[in-house]
């Protein structure tokens, strides 16, 4: 019998406040917190399966982890950490540089990085990283990139003398490498699906005093979507946070309610009125619910390297295709928000209008403060 009365609340609220007033119950108001939570944890969910973000390798937990520690490495160059790193979410605070006086050539190689799947079914499909050279001056006559498999004797190169060409005397140099195409393989043994080290080589026509610095490598490019990755307990933690989200703002709206109308002569009773907030906060369950809705309209959104990195200045075309991707989403959320707090505010009006027998401007008056003041404080409880 509860059902009926929520839905009038919804199309008529004065008739249902007078019907609920008869036989109060609690019943009401827990039916619409299961509503409630019912409809997080599908917005959740939705949202969840349309965000896809960039799955790193080494995968941030402990920043750029290869170029955070110099032992990691060997060179013909000396070896040693640097301040002088990309600052960022994503990195630490290190480098690692190579020094080297009067030569031609430095060599770095990374290895013992693991197995990494770099083949076309399903595996990492680019190599990113900075470069910052400092000395010499002059751009090397040739630089190659390797990616060892197996053994040192099984690998693919790529040159990429004509990209550092482009790149900027002392100061750092993003370099993105797709992986697969445009390589070449030292032969048939040479195998994508599993890369085991990599190496850089530059070379120069003259001897000179070379440091060549390498911070925020990585392997990226495989999506997989926040529902994939966090699983089915968020789901479950984001249930709990919904219900507790409805029931600490139905007993602060509730008391605060209660205590401006009965400073402003109400005649209320408390359980009454918790009754009638509690059949009230069903403005919450539309809420989700259109949430959840506009949201399963959204095309797939993807957070790629570049943006979850946090670097200034970086990522500005990823974040312009999210916006305009999530703009009328969003737009639709700010809409149905404010018409919430309107209706919401305009449902507890009418019933301390009906249950505590004050005049239409008190009754408004002590909906919108108590109402206001929930809002204050439930932005410090949930953000």
């Amino acid at each position: 019998m509860q059902v009926p009365d929520i839905l009038r609340v919804i199309y008529a609220p004065h008739k249902a406040f007078k019907e609920i007033a008869e036989k109060p119950t609690y019943m009401g108001p827990l039916l619409i917190a299961v509503l409630f939570v019912a409809a997080n944890v599908g917005f959740a969910y939705v949202g969840m399966s349309k965000t896809y973000v960039d799955q790193t390798l080494p995968n941030g937990q402990n920043q750029d982890e290869w170029t955070e520690n110099s032992t990691l490495w060997a060179s013909n160059a000396i070896i040693t950490t640097s301040d002088d790193s990309i600052n960022g979410t994503y990195f630490g605070n290190r480098s690692v540089s190579f020094s080297m006086t009067n030569s031609s050539q430095v060599w770095l190689q990374l290895t013992d990085i693991g197995s990494i799947n770099c083949s076309s079914q399903g595996g990492y499909n680019t190599l990113f990283f900075r470069l910052k050279q400092t000395g010499p001056p002059e751009k090397p006559q040739n630089a190659t990139l390797y990616l060892f498999s197996i053994s040192p004797s099984d690998y693919f190169y790529y040159n990429f003398t004509q990209i550092f060409s482009n790149f900027t005397y002392n100061v750092w140099n993003n370099l993105t490498v797709p992986l697969v195409s445009g390589w070449s393989g030292s032969g048939p043994n040479a195998d994508w699906g599993n890369i085991t080290g990599l190496k850089l080589d530059f070379a120069w026509l003259d001897n000179s005093n070379v440091t060549i610095l390498v911070d925020g490598l990585f392997f990226h490019g495989i999506f997989k979507s926040l529902l994939e990755s966090a699983g089915s307990s968020y789901l479950l933690n984001f249930a709990l946070s919904a219900a507790m989200q409805f029931v600490i703002t139905w007993v602060i709206l509730g008391g605060v309610l209660y205590l401006l109308s009965k400073t402003l002569g109400a005649k209320l009773v408390w359980r009454l009125l918790l009754i009638v907030v509690g059949f009230i906060l069903v403005t919450m369950f539309v809420q989700a619910l259109v949430n959840m809705i506009a949201y399963s309209t959204l095309p797939d959104v993807k957070y790629p390297l570049d943006l979850i990195g946090g670097v200034h200045g970086e990522g500005q075309a990823a974040y312009d295709l999210i916006l305009e991707q999530t703009g009328v989403v969003t737009l639709i959320g700010r809409v149905t928000q404010i018409a919430i707090y309107v209706w919401t505010i305009a449902l507890c009006g009418v019933g301390v209008r009906l249950l505590g027998e004050l005049s239409w401007t008190k009754s408004f008056l002590a909906a919108v403060v108590a109402y206001l003041a929930t809002l204050f404080v439930g932005s410090f409880l949930f953000g």
